[in-house]
């Protein structure tokens, strides 16, 4: 594919918009008349795509650039493709956020339609939603109403009524926000509402919804807004909530000029209301759209675009696109298990720090994990490494309000310290104070998100004592002074810090090397996902960290939390197949020393399984060892699925050396044989 230029005058010919395409991308500039859908995989080009056709339609003619709105959901994204169309030389067109193009036409045409200036615009939900919750006699604080602001929001998008709650949230089997039951939220969501008039102001959905409404119910506002606008262009379609789908609806009035720009293999936000259905269903809304796929990847390696097609393949993810890398091959994926968390978060700053003294800057590495919670481990190891930082999508760990709040009383509670009790224990007792409990909250949101900081704070606790001396136990004041110099040490990030990112927050964001970390059970998929549906989008959010990497990618998970724990965690499933070293790993792999292994399906021959087992425990009778010293399940098991006859095929078995096979080759290679008649 050509590079494009920075230089408006070399692109302001059509042919020449067109030669700096590859041929599904020009499929999509030349698409010029809708309806049109673009299925774009992660690294394909799609801002490319759809900029190049906005400004091919203009520059040959087709468009206005006035008649032209391009909407998408965050202001970067926004801003991005205005600067690229400025750079393709094309002035005019609209390109904003579903609430800023919104709220624009809301502002010009209230005082014809209502009269006087617009509503305000209420910056934050929860004064409100508190204020709501009294009224209905709920007592709440800051972390509910977090909780109780997002299912309000939640319930705007979706266009559900306090009225129809109840029965829309059985439907969506959406929890209880914070433990309140869906009865009490419908009736706080009225309150809400009533709150809100009350103050004269609206929220951010109401400005859709209004627009919506004045579009649907007054015939000149709409005439007015569809002569002007009549071609749409819709990025990450994908996301579109109900609600932004009906301010959609009104914009174009029956039209069919729109252009849709999507990837359902990165829909990681149905907790908000976002839905994948528009964009999967296009083509049966609109029978006679044009489809484009965009397969290419010019953003990864092969090794990355590889694991994170097996990662979809294998979940089976509805309309998942088939990945083509375009760059050169790199270094292959990584998988690193640690002993614990503390192990993870040191090793992860270590190859960090490698990679920076290799030439890669610290700016073009994440760490990538699963919950804000987890940021405090890598915030600690990348200071000790004397390696800036910066925490996106979240406040740093000791900036939070809860630990902020919790080292206040753990600092108050050092001064009056009962000698004879174990710090730990002092710790669980202040915290517990503070709201934190032994188990974890069933609640989801600012909720767990809370529970998790002040259990870190409890976790660095019993690590405190235990790294203590036996004849100096730790004290509360040497926990409160740990907190301190952890603080102080972790000064304000600078723009070559590496990022520190959740997961979601990543979306949308690409990186050198990625370190996608505590990929176990409960973290990925997150202990809270319990339907399909929601494991399914724990998949699709792997994905979607997996493709954030260019070149260096290396996934890791710990076997504990606390060093010298219970190894009692296991790796993801989504990563079944895909380890290594994992028995259901298809096809060879090579060891360090080039020597081809089998990767296998898991699918073994029973009955053989049973009698080399059988063979395994008289081998180890005779030289009085425990069986696995022979050979382990695994490697029998691999054994069986591939039923070598020679001693070669043998050799590619992995956890069959030379020594095994020198010992025990003949005899296996002749139970294979028995077994296989």
């Amino acid at each position: 594919m050509s590079t494009a230029t920075n230089s408006s005058d070399a692109l302001v010919h059509p042919d020449a918009i067109l030669d700096a395409l590859d041929p599904e991308q020009r499929d999509v500039a030349l698409a010029l008349a809708g309806p049109v859908c673009v299925l774009a995989g992660a690294g394909t080009g799609k801002t490319r795509a759809i900029t190049h056709r906005i400004a091919y339609g203009v520059r040959s003619g087709a468009y206005k650039p006035t008649s032209v709105l391009a909407v998408t959901f965050t202001a970067r994204a926004a801003g991005e493709m205005r600067t690229r169309l400025r750079d393709l030389g094309v002035a005019g067109v609209q390109a904003r956020t579903f609430h800023a193009a919104a709220l624009r036409q809301l502002g010009y045409f209230w005082p014809r339609v209502v009269g006087g200036a617009p509503p305000r615009i209420l910056e934050h939900k929860a004064p409100a939603v508190a204020e709501a919750a009294r009224r209905v006699g709920v007592s709440v604080d800051r972390v509910a109403v977090r909780d109780l602001s997002s299912e309000v929001e939640w319930a705007k998008v979706s266009l559900v009524t306090a009225e129809d709650y109840v029965r829309a949230a059985a439907a969506d089997d959406r929890p209880a926000p914070s433990g309140y039951d869906h009865q009490t939220v419908a009736r706080l969501i009225t309150a809400y509402e009533d709150v809100k008039t009350e103050r004269g102001v609206i929220d951010f959905e109401d400005v859709l919804l209004m627009l919506a409404d004045m579009l649907n119910s007054h015939r000149q506002v709409a005439d007015e807004v569809r002569s002007q606008y009549r071609h749409f262009v819709v990025d990450e379609y994908q996301d579109v909530s109900p609600l932004q789908q009906f301010l959609l609806d009104q914009w174009l009035g029956g039209r069919k000029e729109l252009c849709v720009v999507g990837d359902p293999s990165q829909t990681i936000y149905s907790f908000t209301g976002a839905t994948p259905h528009y964009l999967l269903d296009f083509t049966r809304t609109y029978t006679d759209a044009q489809v484009v796929r965009l397969v290419r990847d010019y953003r990864s390696t092969p090794q990355v675009v590889h694991l994170a097609n097996q990662v979809l393949r294998r979940g089976r993810v509805p309309g998942a696109l088939e990945l083509v890398a375009q760059r050169p091959p790199g270094p292959p994926a990584s998988f690193t298990t640690y002993d614990d968390d503390d192990a993870e978060a040191t090793g992860i700053a270590a190859r960090a720090g490698r990679l920076i003294a290799s030439g890669v800057r610290p700016s073009e590495i994440a760490v990538l994990y699963r919950t804000n919670a987890q940021s405090a481990a890598f915030e600690s190891a990348l200071a000790d490494a004397g390696i800036s930082y910066l925490v996106r999508g979240g406040e740093r760990f000791f900036q939070r309000k809860e630990v902020r709040d919790a080292i206040v009383l753990l600092r108050g509670a050092a001064r009056s310290a009962d000698p004879d009790q174990p710090m730990p224990e002092q710790v669980r007792d202040v915290l517990t104070s503070a709201g934190w409990s032994e188990q974890p909250p069933a609640a989801r949101g600012a909720t767990r998100e809370r529970w998790e900081a002040m259990q870190a704070l409890v976790g660095l606790a019993d690590d405190v004592a235990a790294a203590a001396p036996e004849d100096t136990p730790a004290t509360m004041a040497t926990l409160v002074g740990e907190l301190e110099e952890r603080a102080s040490a972790q000064h304000a990030p600078t723009v070559e810090g590496v990022t520190l990112a959740s997961l979601h927050a990543a979306k949308g964001l690409e990186w050198d090397a990625v370190f996608l970390a505590g990929v176990s059970e409960g973290l990925m998929p997150i202990s809270l996902a319990e339907t399909d549906e929601a494991v399914a989008e724990e998949r699709r959010l792997l994905y979607v960290g997996v493709t954030r990497a260019r070149e260096h990618l290396e996934l890791s998970f710990a076997r504990s939390r606390n060093p010298g724990g219970r190894a009692t965690r296991k790796r993801t499933r989504f990563l079944d197949g895909l380890w290594p070293d994992d028995p259901s790993s298809r096809g060879r792999t090579r060891t360090a020393r080039g020597q081809a292994r089998e990767r296998l399906t898991g699918e073994h021959d029973v009955a053989l399984f049973d009698a080399l087992r059988e063979w395994r425990l008289s081998v180890a009778r005779e030289i009085d060892k425990p069986a696995f010293t022979v050979l382990g399940d695994a490697t029998l098991a691999a054994i069986a699925e591939l039923k070598p006859t020679s001693v070669a095929q043998l050799a590619r078995v992995n956890g069959v050396g030379p020594a095994k096979i020198d010992r025990y080759g003949q005899t296996i290679l002749a139970i294979v044989a028995d077994a296989n008649g």
